[in-house]
């Protein structure tokens, strides 16, 4: 037996337990896989079978979760996505060749369309294989974004061997890997999704208090964002057993700061990328940015201090842009890190180092440094270009309260000379609003804000 129909079988099998917490309402398995029962009805009614190409639009719920398993079951090919692509949408259902459009309202209420299609030679020869897929894209930061074809059963392979199935607020976006990733897992192992109606973290904090979640996997960012905010004082995050973090460099201040707000709960870094799938890890310690990468299926290698990795579940290629893999199946990350015996610490992204006068200044550095000092709740490092050293440092900031703008400047240049290198000091500091320093998917944007001090 494969492995989707071994871990739908194990659903099936679940009966009372809780699957799924949604609309503070929870819903045991036997209503999970009844809902899956039902979908599979409705597409296969509507012409959908094995290596149909179908786009879910939607968020975390009932509806869209139990569809993810139904068209898996079926052998369709997945491609999920949020109303947060916006203007993006066309293009990524030209870039799949998506034949089905599958739109779920917040009320559960769906409709079903059949479009008009364009051939993908990638998905056309997968589908051969008569595995079920999923259609990922990168979020363009550096370039178009591109599309990413996985084999679903290949990725699933790794949830059939039964671990613990933990009450998981379903927070990083189903339409990126990390988030498919955390679905699978949490509905494979027996677990719980906590659905939000909302990112924000009130929301969170609220829902997590009514559903007595005990897993949060989230962004460094998010975490901040939840930190400056309070709102981890209004509600009993008791339940909180495990945080996991990944996508971005965490701040040292913020690591601390989480195991302070958190003391009962386990922080643990995770790492994977959409082309490789998500690598096994193992934090030195909660307080710790330092990290073991790898496991069953998955090989390390530093290069020059660049991570480069291969895994036995790689992606089977990008629709839309040449194959990034080395001739023995090596993938560079672009990550540049530290090496201390078995663990590594990530420093930052090679795309976001600022060249000043020759010397390379990673923003998370100066980041977590401004997070020290006081009154800061968060902080944004972004280059601006100079006539003679190519790029100086500015930085973005979001304060927990007005402050006097000539005052704050001269004091935190100050606070960072005592602590950086000169070349790192930010020339500038820019005052911003909370929610201009992050993205819709709550991670990092590092650029300049209107007003400057």
């Amino acid at each position: 037996m494969d492995a989707i129909d071994t871990v739908i079988n194990q659903m099936r099998s679940m009966g009372t337990q809780d699957a799924l917490f949604w609309n503070n309402r929870s819903y045991s398995y036997a209503a999970f896989v009844h809902a899956i029962d039902v979908w599979l009805t409705r597409l296969q009614a509507a012409g959908v079978k094995h290596g149909s190409i179908c786009a879910i639009v939607g968020d975390y719920q009932l509806g869209t979760c139990s569809l993810v398993f139904a068209l898996l079951e079926l052998r369709a090919i997945v491609v999920p996505l949020t109303r947060l692509v916006g203007a993006e949408m066309d293009a990524f259902i030209e870039i799949a060749g998506v034949e089905f459009v599958i739109s779920v309202a917040d009320s559960d209420d769906y409709d079903l369309a059949s479009i008009p299609s364009n051939a993908v030679p990638l998905i056309n020869s997968f589908r051969e294989r008569g595995t079920p897929g999923l259609v990922v894209f990168t979020s363009g930061s550096t370039g178009a974004p591109k599309g990413i074809l996985h084999d679903c059963e290949r990725v699933m392979r790794k949830f059939v061997a039964p671990r613990r199935g933990w009450r998981t607020v379903l927070f990083l976006m189903f339409d990126h890997f990390g988030g498919f990733n955390t679905l699978l897992s949490t509905f494979a192992y027996g677990g719980t999704g906590v659905c939000l109606t909302n990112r924000l973290p009130d929301t969170v904090c609220r829902t997590i208090a009514s559903s007595r979640a005990n897993l949060l996997p989230a962004t460094p960012t998010f975490l901040n964002l939840l930190l400056a905010s309070g709102s981890f004082r209004e509600h009993d995050l008791s339940s909180i057993e495990l945080i996991t973090y990944g996508t971005e460099v965490m701040p040292q201040a913020t690591l601390e700061r989480i195991g302070r707000v958190f003391p009962s709960a386990s922080v643990k870094q995770t790492y994977g990328l959409s082309e490789l799938g998500v690598l096994r890890s193992k934090s030195e310690d909660d307080a710790s940015p330092w990290v073991k990468l790898g496991g069953e299926g998955f090989e390390v290698s530093i290069r020059n201090n660049i991570l480069w990795i291969r895994s036995e579940s790689n992606m089977v290629g990008y629709l839309n842009a040449p194959n990034p893999f080395d001739d023995e199946g090596w993938f560079c990350t672009g990550d540049e890190v530290e090496v201390r015996g078995e663990y590594v610490r990530i420093i930052g992204r090679q795309s976001d180092v600022i060249n000043v006068g020759g010397q390379k200044v990673f923003p998370a550095e100066i980041e977590t440094v401004l997070l020290q000092a006081d009154n800061i709740a968060d902080a944004a490092v972004f280059p601006v270009k100079h006539p003679l050293l190519g790029a100086v440092v500015h930085a973005q900031l979001a304060l927990h309260a007005p402050e006097d703008p000539r005052a704050l400047s001269e004091r935190l240049r100050q606070f960072c000379i005592e602590r950086l290198a000169r070349h790192k000091v930010p020339l500038r500091f820019h005052v911003a609003e909370p929610a201009e320093l992050y993205s819709v998917r709550f991670k990092k944007l590092r650029r300049s804000a209107s007003k400057s001090i």
